[in-house]
């Protein structure tokens, strides 16, 4: 549902500004609301199931995205539409994170794992196809409030499927208390960051909304690495960072995120608010893309993490994600579409084989107890991810022509707009080149599954349910 209401609701956007008559900037917190409680609180969340169970946090989830998706839909401002969007990036936040890590406390780390992750991401993949066709379709023929009420029967049907199927049970942490300190100020501290980042893309870094933000971020974040310190049960124990290729996998994927949130957002804006694509039109264009991630990060991408590890596939991953983002730069004014598709494919084709080994790199070595935690871990930096590539793609965008990026009308020129989209795209390779170096230091090792003598992790089945 998570993947499903971003490419959903995207696609409805422009629609959704003109009922409100809404600016770019202001129309930018319809996402922009949702993208800062999911980051906020993927990791209270992934820890809580930890503690209390994962089917009991999932389930919550589901409630509070179909209520927040049934308010959303009936909102009379924009005001109240982005309040019921930040609510469901709350209940989003609780299903995203507890899913993965069902799916880690599921599979024995290894082949089957990394496969049923990838599968996972065929599922993710196939969700967003179907979001962005379906919200095109929907907002063309019944409006845009319909991307919104959707979400409602299809989380009545998950809720009840849950309820009846999925086990149930306490947490593996279920004596350990939650640690509150921690979980106020890393929630804290993570929504002013996305909030500064949001406003970055729109009103540049330099500005008060986004600079002050972004500080007092930093200053809660050094506050809560000091309590987790000094924590005898730290929401996120520090050594955990420190384990194995844990760092260095979020790091890259913040990376990688940052670049598929400032393409996902310019590409599509480019094709409506450039060419004149309608909103079904553009939806329809990403299906190859999502036909790509649908098929390679479901089948391939496991298989190569298998074969050659993940530190091989990640190298080639940022090559291709930063050659199809370069191949993404002969936009025009009044160009065609399909002259981007062969960049959007490479750019999908590297993508779909490096979140899979990604996530796969990050929870390596998760033990008992620790499910809810790498996959809060990795959540997060993913979803901190977009806004930072959003924020840093649209300031390049927005120095070409100032309303590119601000307050696009009439007088805006369509040349400059697409200068600095051109040069956004330059930036979004040269990132992706940033990628790659960061992947040169995941440890360099044969997947120890090829061995004989590997033993997976003990994870019995029917203790899939907390």
């Amino acid at each position: 549902m998570d993947v499903i209401d971003a490419s959903i609701v995207t696609v409805a956007l422009p629609s959704i500004r003109i009922e409100f008559a809404a600016s770019i900037p202001d129309s930018q917190w319809i996402y922009g609301a949702y993208a800062i409680t999911v980051a906020g609180f993927l990791l209270l969340m992934g820890r809580a199931g930890d503690i209390y169970g994962q089917k009991k946090i999932f389930v919550a989830g589901l409630v509070i995205f179909s209520i927040a998706s049934f308010t959303g839909g009936i909102a009379p401002s924009l005001l109240s539409l982005v309040v019921s969007r930040a609510v469901q990036g709350v209940g989003a936040a609780m299903t995203t994170v507890t899913a993965f890590a069902i799916f880690i406390r599921i599979f024995a780390e290894g082949p089957e794992r990394n496969k049923a992750l990838g599968y996972l991401v065929a599922v993710l993949s196939g969700g967003f196809a179907a979001g962005a066709v379906a919200g095109g379709a929907l907002t063309t023929f019944l409006g845009w409030r319909w991307v919104m009420f959707i979400n409602v029967p299809i989380g009545i049907v998950t809720v009840l499927l849950c309820l009846r199927y999925l086990p149930g049970g306490g947490g593996w942490l279920k004596n350990q208390p939650l640690d509150v300190p921690g979980a106020l100020t890393v929630t804290s501290g993570i929504v002013l960051l996305i909030y500064g980042l949001t406003n970055a893309a729109a009103l540049g870094f330099a500005s008060d909304w986004s600079f002050i933000p972004l500080i007092f971020s930093a200053l809660v974040l050094v506050a809560f690495v000091f309590i987790e310190s000094g924590s005898k049960a730290p929401l996120m124990p520090l050594d955990f960072i420190r384990r194995g290729s844990v760092l260095t996998a979020n790091t890259l994927a913040l990376v990688l995120t940052s670049i598929v949130g400032g393409v996902g957002f310019i590409v599509p804006v480019y094709f409506q608010n450039v060419l004149g694509y309608s909103a079904l039109d553009s939806g329809l264009l990403t299906l190859p893309p999502a036909l790509t991630f649908f098929i390679v990060g479901g089948w391939v991408a496991p298989r190569l993490v298998n074969r050659f590890g993940a530190k091989r596939t990640l190298l080639v991953s940022s090559a291709l994600i930063s050659v199809g983002t370069l191949l993404l730069t002969p936009m025009s004014p009044n160009g065609n579409a399909f002259v981007l598709m062969p960049g959007l494919l490479v750019w999908a084709l590297g993508a779909s084989i490096g979140f899979p080994a990604i996530n796969i790199a990050a929870v390596t070595g998760t033990r008992p107890g620790e499910e809810g935690l790498a996959s809060g871990v990795v959540g997060t930096s993913s979803r901190i991810g977009f806004p930072i590539g959003l924020a840093i793609l649209l300031t390049i965008a927005g120095a070409f022509d100032p309303p590119a990026a601000g307050n696009a009308n009439a007088s805006t020129s369509t040349a400059g707009v697409v200068a600095g989209f051109q040069a956004a795209m330059l930036a979004a390779a040269l990132i992706g080149v940033l990628g790659f170096f960061i992947a040169l230091r995941l440890k360099d090792v044969k997947p120890p599954w090829a061995s004989g003598d590997w033993k997976p992790n003990e994870a019995a089945p029917h203790q899939a349910g907390p």
